[in-house]
């Protein structure tokens, strides 16, 4: 099994939280296409022999591709890769692009999930972190998109957003409840550097959410939706009865991923890549044919690391027969004072059989599997 992930590199404005690689200027937007499909077609060979289960349109904002777009870089990877019958076409989208007759077109060619950037239903605070929709067209789209007959449907949702305070999120999961979503994902707002909100972070110019409130946001989420029948199957993700994302669980699942497009990773097992993050260089390359991508391969130990931080991740956590199976090690002996000290402070939760994060210990997630990463 692999999965496919194309970054689509354009926004209609940045979101003042936002680091991903993308530009506002899509005025080669065609050309990018073009240039990601001559990608799929060079890196044919690196899925050989592998069934492409999944299909992840990221970026960016991947619903600013026109249908025709879309089409030709679906028809792409049908010719170019074995594509399971029943493979997970997923598309991220804001709001206000899904308008028309766009919903039912995209539908027609295959597309089967939607991943939908709601991120608050409070328009004070859309405003305050950029976003180019209103709560009224987040209402209208979700609405749309299960009448163009979407039933496979994800929102993001955003907690931690200034100013501290819990009204305003219990009212967007009381909001979001209201759809009987498949899935929802939840985000911490972190204030990155390279960002308008970095920028003002600097200068003393916001005041962040309070670490303790943030917390208690995230534990009112866990206990809402899993109150609602949503499985918390991922550190970030909620999901109905098989709804869990297949695209995102390859990564965690430790299986093969192609990323194409520029900022793009891909991963082996054996080898991580990247695609460079500038459009013009990337653009560069592909009308060379040139593959513009540095590979990174993967040391004995930052194979444990990475099963490591993807595992942890999961509700399923760590299988410890198969790790000592794979890697030849024993995790908890080779982890036993760290793991006596995260089982005092209910961190993690160990059976003999798998060793796995509870709900408290999924807040500091990063922090607990670097603390148990190995040294080369």
């Amino acid at each position: 099994m692999a999965g496919i992930y194309l970054h689509i590199p354009f926004c209609k404005q940045a979101c003042h939280y936002c680091d991903f690689h993308f530009s506002t200027n899509t005025s080669k937007k065609s050309e990018m296409v073009d240039a990601i499909e001559r990608e799929l077609a060079l890196r044919k060979e690196e899925l050989r022999g592998a069934t492409v289960t999944s299909v992840y349109f990221g970026g960016g904002t991947p619903s600013l591709l026109s249908v025709p777009e879309l089409d030709q870089l679906l028809r792409c990877i049908h010719t170019t890769y074995e594509v399971s019958e029943n493979a997970e076409f997923t598309l991220e989208a804001n709001p206000d692009d899904l308008i028309g007759d766009k919903l039912q077109n995209m539908r027609a060619l295959g597309i089967n999930r939607l991943s939908i950037g709601i991120q608050t239903f409070d328009d004070e605070r859309l405003k305050f972190i950029n976003r180019a929709h209103t709560s009224a067209e987040a209402d209208q789209c979700l609405n749309a998109a299960m009448a163009a007959g979407f039933d496979n449907v994800s929102a993001d949702l955003i907690y931690a957003i200034p100013p501290s305070d819990m009204s305003y999120w219990q009212r967007d999961l009381e909001k979001i409840l209201t759809y009987d979503l498949s899935h929802i994902s939840l985000y911490g707002l972190t204030i990155e550097e390279k960002t308008v909100f970095g920028n003002r972070a600097k200068k003393g110019q916001l005041k962040e959410v309070k670490e303790e409130i943030s917390a208690q946001q995230y534990q009112l989420a866990i206990d809402t939706l899993t109150g609602h029948g949503y499985e918390h199957y991922e550190v970030s993700n909620f999901a109905k009865a098989g709804r869990h994302s297949r695209h995102n669980s390859s990564y965690w699942d430790d299986q093969t991923y192609l990323g194409v497009g520029p900022g793009a990773h891909s991963y082996d097992g054996n080898t991580r890549s990247f695609n460079v993050s500038h459009n013009t260089k990337y653009l560069n390359h592909l009308q060379k044919g040139q593959l513009p991508l540095t590979i990174e391969p993967l040391t004995p130990t930052n194979q444990i690391n990475e099963y490591l931080f993807t595992h942890l991740r999961t509700q399923r956590g760590i299988n410890l027969s198969k790790f000592r199976i794979r890697f030849n090690r024993d995790f908890v002996s080779d982890n036993e004072s760290q793991i006596q000290d995260y089982l005092k402070r209910e961190l993690v939760k160990w059976d003999g059989e798998t060793f796995a994060l509870t709900s408290k210990g999924f807040m500091l997630a990063d922090e607990i599997s670097w603390r148990l990463f190995y040294d080369e």
